[in-house]
């Protein structure tokens, strides 16, 4: 670590939970983000701030005026950018250190693999439940510990998963085991949601990550978490593993 470094992440290193020896391991570590958006944006943000030393961002969308509410690391002169090169404008601005590996596509089952196994944590801030679903299960296949948040109205949800390390913890498909009927699940557009939700659950997302690169604290791993806003009210939730579970039960 050289002196330009150690002055950046100086208020980390002061952290007797991550000390210099942290720092250095978060320098050497990598975040897959799924999406570019509400939860990427202050997510990718703090990341790259903190010193994570691969980002990769994968969003096949395009900056759009209604998004500019939220996902704060686009700006107005990005609009009809890729996402995924807005957001890399961004991080650079904030760390040019940082390596990014940008994916302008959609991740679907034949390119999921060989994207997912290439980073120690998988960050979800994906908004729909196919997406998900095969982000939970290629995550428990790849033995890669999963972040994943959700955001709706003033309220939003964070949970952990690492089911592969213990038949004691859940994943995704013990919570929800089945994709919703179509339209069942409003999407952003017509539900609407608070900007600064987005921010926080963002937020909340990269603090758990950096506890489970670094393996600090206690993890939210067996619980999740929902934030309502509105209520000025959050609360704690015990997930129970489903031993009929189609991705981890049985194992």
């Amino acid at each position: 670590m050289n002196l330009d470094q150690e002055i950046r992440y100086s208020r980390n290193i002061t952290l007797k939970e991550i000390s210099i020896e942290g720092q250095k391991k978060l320098l050497n570590s990598s975040v897959l983000v799924v999406g570019a958006g509400g939860l990427g944006s202050p997510l990718i943000l703090y990341l790259a701030a903190i010193g994570v030393g691969k980002i990769g961002i994968i969003d096949d969308d395009k900056v759009d005026l209604s998004n500019l509410q939220r996902q704060i690391i686009h700006e107005t002169n990005d609009i009809g950018c890729l996402k995924t090169e807005s957001a890399s404008e961004s991080v650079y601005d904030l760390n040019p250190n940082i390596e990014i590996e940008l994916y302008n596509k959609r991740l679907d089952k034949d390119n999921i693999s060989g994207i997912i196994s290439q980073y120690d944590v998988v960050a979800d801030g994906s908004d729909n439940f196919e997406t998900r679903f095969l982000i939970n299960d290629t995550c428990y296949k790849e033995r890669k510990t999963l972040v994943s948040a959700a955001i709706s109205g003033f309220v939003g949800q964070l949970y952990t998963f690492k089911a592969f390390t213990n038949n004691e913890l859940p994943c995704y498909r013990c919570l929800y085991a089945d994709i919703p009927p179509a339209g069942t699940a409003p999407k952003c557009s017509e539900s609407g949601v608070l900007g600064s939700v987005a921010g926080i659950m963002g937020s909340w997302q990269a603090t758990e990550i950096i506890k489970e690169l670094l393996g600090i604290g206690e993890s939210l791993a067996g619980h999740f978490i929902i934030f309502d806003a509105l209520n000025s009210e959050s609360r704690k939730i015990k997930i129970i593993p489903d031993p009929k579970c189609k991705c981890c039960g049985g194992d």
